[in-house]
């Protein structure tokens, strides 16, 4: 894990003079690399991160694994041509996308907002002129940061949890990147007390619900065509910060090298609802804005590692996509 500066309110990553051994050469490498696509114009870069994805997602052995079993048990009826094909174009996508994000970081906002399409943006705004609090659900999409990033460069104080990079210098980028324009991160290993904390003081959240927790805090809901099981902070999370919660999702093209921020209305049904009726409601939510757009959310995570009692674990299955 990389040195970082920490307080009570925030984690900030800090460079290391380690990054300058040369066993973080190839990394340096590789992000010179995504500075120098970011700097081409997105119609030429955009069909060759395409191709490039594509042939990565076929060599990437485990992580196409993942993903052709989270589309078996999610789309059981889908033809296996066609979950391949998503997979192919998420592959395709995920370059695109952070390419974009490096973009944003090195050109500034003003630069990619005319490829930028807000859908739903009068829910939030009214939010704001009410100055009410608010957490966004944002479902694990390949553009997850950008819209974080530019809200944040307009101003408006965001905050949000994430998990450390393997790779200590790509963890200090990312981060750094994600930072680029002010707010706050909080580390997962902190607890969730400082996120509550930044968005009773007015930092808009941003909270992924996706993440496997396991069964002792998690409920067994429905979760497209099989069941997740799903932790439902969201209410607590809610309630204790005084927020509104509001699902949103970034949806990268890259064809028209658009990207579409998709925002849905706020969940107030959530203040009264028990904690499986919570879970179904934050699994409906990215059901509904991933379901047009499947190629764009990272399937390769473990999303169903956890079971119910006397099931196996998906990625356990040695019959499921044998390893070649």
């Amino acid at each position: 894990m990389e040195k970082a500066k920490k307080s009570h309110s925030e984690f900030i990553p800090e460079f290391q003079k380690a990054f300058l051994h040369p066993k973080f050469w190839g990394a340096w490498l590789g992000v010179g690399a995504f500075a120098g696509l970011a700097m081409l114009p997105p119609s030429l870069r955009d069909p060759l991160l395409g191709k490039v994805g594509r042939l990565a997602g076929r060599f990437g052995k485990s992580a196409r694994r993942r993903a052709q079993i989270n589309l078996l048990y999610c789309f059981p009826d889908m033809p296996e041509a066609e979950r391949e094909a998503v997979i192919d174009e998420m592959f395709a996508t995920a370059p695109q996308a952070m390419v974009m994000m490096a973009e944003l970081a090195i050109k500034g906002p003003q630069k990619i907002m005319t490829r930028v399409d807000w859908h739903g943006l009068e829910i939030i705004e009214e939010i704001k002129q009410r100055e009410e609090n608010v957490i966004f659900l944002v479902p694990h999409g390949w553009a997850v940061d950008i819209p974080a990033m530019l809200l944040a460069s307009q101003g408006q104080k965001m905050a949000a949890m994430f998990h450390n990079q393997g790779n200590p210098l790509f963890d200090y980028m990312w981060n750094t990147v994600r930072r680029r324009f002010g707010g706050r991160l909080h580390a997962r290993n902190d607890g969730i007390k400082p996120f509550i904390s930044s968005v009773r003081q007015g930092y808009w959240g941003y909270y992924l619900p996706d993440q496997d927790h396991g069964a002792e805090h998690s409920e067994f809901v429905d979760f497209f065509g099989t069941y997740k099981a799903t932790l439902p902070a969201i209410g607590r999370l809610m309630k204790v910060s005084r927020a509104r919660v509001v699902p949103l999702f970034p949806v990268y093209n890259g064809k028209t090298h658009r990207l579409d921020i998709y925002i849905r209305p706020p969940m107030d049904d959530l203040l009264e609802a028990d904690d499986n009726t919570i879970a179904r409601r934050m699994n409906e939510e990215v059901e509904i804005l991933v379901g047009p757009n499947l190629e764009q959310y990272t399937w390769i995570l473990k999303l169903l590692k956890t079971r119910k009692e006397g099931e196996t674990e998906p990625y356990q299955r040695k019959e499921l996509y044998p390893k070649k």
